[in-house]
Formats: C-alpha cells, structure tokens, sequence
C-alpha cells in the first residue's frame, strides 16, 4: 500500500515494483488510506509524510492505535530532511 498525494510518484512506485511481480494499491490522502487498509490485506505501507488533511504521522498514530494494523509495517517517506521528523517518525 501507498499513500501519497502525488499521483505522478503514485503511478511511478506502482509501475516500477509492477514489474517486480509487486502488487501496490495507492491512496492519494491518508483518510482514504486508512479506510483501503481497513477493507484489505498488506503487507507493508510506504507513506508520505507530507499529506493534505492528516499527515503522515497521524496517520501511522492511527494504524498504530488500531489493533488489527498496529503490526503492519510502515515505511515513511519525505522529501523533508528535519531531524526532527526523523525522530517523530521512529518514535512513532
């Protein structure tokens, strides 16, 4: 699963793991990620930090908090380099 609100990346990452026999799901907005991964089976989320609405580190809060999410894998994505979002997104 992707989430990510560039479509453009979207289709990129899509593509790219595609022909690595990868099936990806992508969600433009953490909300509507959140509800794709409620419905499915993932193994893993690559997540943007930077989304409209909740950002990412609401979102991972969010899978976190959820008993049947809180184990799925989350890798997160930034074109930010703050340390400080580092810190919050290994905390989280």
């Amino acid at each position: 699963m992707l989430i990510d609100d560039d479509a453009r990346l979207g289709a990129l990452v899509a593509e790219y793991l595609g022909r690595h026999e990868i099936d990806v799901t992508v969600a433009g907005d953490g909300e509507r990620g959140l509800s794709v991964l409620r419905k499915g089976r993932f193994d893993v989320v690559l997540l943007d930090v930077m989304l409209p609405g909740a950002d990412g580190f609401e979102v991972c809060r969010r899978l976190r908090a959820a008993p049947e999410l809180a184990a799925l894998p989350v890798i997160m994505l930034t074109a930010r380099g703050d340390d400080v979002d580092k810190i919050v997104g290994l905390e989280l």
